[in-house]
């Protein structure tokens, strides 16, 4: 007489499947960390606070509508600003960038002079307010 033989069925057990799942997703929630915008770094003054500055230790940046670039009344791209600002601050340690803005400006025009003045060497910003008309 012959033997049947009995077929061993292959199966994928899913009873874990469940755990395995929930170790994976308390694995990604404990070694995820989210990235937080810091914004940019800026120390304000106090309120009502002001200080008289001489004028040569002051160059004026203004950022018109269109993005455009004007330093002490002279039109220059982003990377002439940021040359000139490097050679400006090496003459004169003390010299403060005011920017002015206007207010249909983009974000991202004030941001990039921002950081171009960071660049430069020179991390005395300050903030003027724009003409209201």
């Amino acid at each position: 007489m012959l033997k049947k033989r009995q077929r061993v069925r292959a199966s994928i057990p899913t009873s874990t499947m469940a755990d395995i799942a929930f170790l994976l997703i308390v694995f990604f929630l404990v070694t995820t960390s989210l990235s937080h915008d810091k914004g940019l770094g800026l120390t304000l003054p106090q309120y009502g606070a002001s200080t008289r500055v001489p004028s040569r230790n002051i160059t004026k940046v203004w950022i018109n509508s269109a993005g455009e670039i004007m330093q002490d009344m002279e039109l220059v791209s982003l990377d002439a600003l940021e040359q000139r600002i490097k050679t400006m601050t090496g003459q004169n340690p003390l010299l403060i960038v005011s920017i002015k803005t206007d207010p249909a400006a983009r974000y991202e025009s004030f941001v990039d002079i921002i950081d171009a003045v960071k660049e430069a060497g020179n991390d005395k910003i300050s903030i003027a307010q724009p003409d209201t008309e």
